[in-house]
């Protein structure tokens, strides 16, 4: 049996482990104890762990091994001289328990935020239907409807912009491949149409002394040729407004938004959808709100569907969709919405239960915005949402190589 020596002043472990290697070659040159020798560094005859990764499988073994010599902790075969694991079971940490990517440092404004501008998308949506079709009281709504839920939302985002001039000096510039960018400039093209059409109701609704016989009819003169055009153009550009913001989110590092980019977008028109129609059917009388239950309807149908698959292909970074504060809201969520989509179908002729559902699908839409965001916030603080999907795509990509 060998025994170690000591590591010297300069204290490099590299030379001293050849200097072991050399020791047992010398005194054991067929190497028949190898397997018992210990040292004061341990046994001499199980190779040192070069590389511990985070993760369920322990630490990988260094050359030599390869994949099949990976342990969890015990001996090889259950008997004496085995090669005992030199790592413990890891845990998924990071360094002084700081998180590997760093939490948005949104509030509650951001998810308003989203909310209130799906609303807005989906009232203009509405209101030019119910222009085209004849129903006034539905359209004034939703004119109305949008453009203080994108009030709201500007004032919402501005809040955390910190302050007004971040939101123009955003405008100076028009980056396709910024979603913050192009959010922007959509958002500024939607409100200018949507506050034309909302000017023509306003106006539509003055009496006659503030309107076509007050100081203002020149200028409210004009207003008639803007009206329907510009509801119009607001409709067509209403589904990227309820839609990018999910890309907004979706472009970020934060795991459980970045993993549901292929249906978080569907998911929050699904849900845009619902909220507007929801409230319309508050809103207008009921023999006017039936465009408004079948897209309350297939709202939530598509809401529900896209969630359900989303959660499916996100893998381990949807967990935080089901725990905490962002379950919570998720099921809330879920349950409002099919109560709202089933209160829908039977609100033709009853003016309370059309409140009543339209009230539970504003409610549902704004729970999936919160628990969204809230299970994104959640994802970011354990660093096992970042952990484990990269050693997925590392197991079935393996490393991305960029040419020198």
């Amino acid at each position: 049996m060998t025994t170690g020596r000591p590591t010297g002043p300069e204290g490099d472990p590299t030379e001293d482990a050849h200097t072991h290697d050399q020791v047992n070659a010398a005194s054991d040159p067929l190497g028949a104890e190898g397997d018992n020798a210990v040292g004061r560094e341990g046994p001499q005859g199980v190779r040192s762990q070069t590389t511990a990764t985070v993760g369920t499988r322990g630490g990988a073994r260094g050359s030599g091994e390869g994949g099949s010599g990976r342990r969890r902790g015990g001996r090889r075969g259950g008997g004496r001289g085995g090669d005992r694991s030199m790592v413990p079971e890891a845990e998924f940490t990071s360094y002084y328990g700081r998180p590997i990517v760093k939490p948005s440092p949104w509030e509650a404004d951001i998810p308003a935020y989203l909310f209130a501008g799906g609303l807005a998308a989906g009232s203009s949506l509405l209101a030019a239907g119910a222009d085209l079709t004849g129903r006034p009281v539905m359209r004034r709504s939703g004119r109305l409807v949008s453009i203080g839920a994108l009030g709201f939302s500007m004032v919402a985002l501005v809040h955390d912009l910190g302050t007004p001039s971040r939101f123009y000096n955003m405008l100076r510039v028009a980056k396709p491949t910024s979603p913050m960018s192009m959010g922007t400039w959509i958002l500024s093209g939607y409100g200018a149409f949507a506050g034309a059409a909302t000017a023509a109701e306003v106006a539509r609704m003055l009496p006659p002394r503030w309107g076509s016989a007050g100081p203002l009819r020149r200028p409210l003169a004009l207003l008639p040729y803007v009206d329907r055009p510009a509801g119009v153009l607001a409709a067509v550009i209403a589904p990227a407004v309820a839609s990018y913001t999910a890309v907004l989110l979706s472009d970020t590092a934060t795991p459980s938004w970045h993993s549901a980019y292929r249906e978080l977008p569907f998911v929050f028109v699904g849900s845009a959808a619902a909220a507007s129609s929801g409230m319309a059917m508050v809103t207008a009388p009921v023999a006017e709100a039936g465009p408004a239950r079948r897209l309350a309807v297939a709202g939530a149908a598509l809401e529900l569907v896209m969630e359900h698959r989303m959660e499916q292909t996100m893998g381990v970074t949807a967990e935080p969709l089901h725990h905490g504060t962002a379950g919570r809201l998720m099921r809330a969520a879920k349950a409002l919405t099919v109560a709202g989509a089933a209160g829908s179908l039977l609100a033709g002729r009853s003016r309370v239960l059309s409140v009543l559902s339209g009230a539970a699908l504003l409610a549902g839409s704004a729970c999936t915005r919160f628990g969204v965001f809230e299970a994104g916030q959640a994802s970011a603080k354990d660093p096992k949402y970042t952990v484990v999907p990269q050693r997925q795509r590392l197991e079935e990509h393996g490393p991305t190589r960029h040419p020198g």
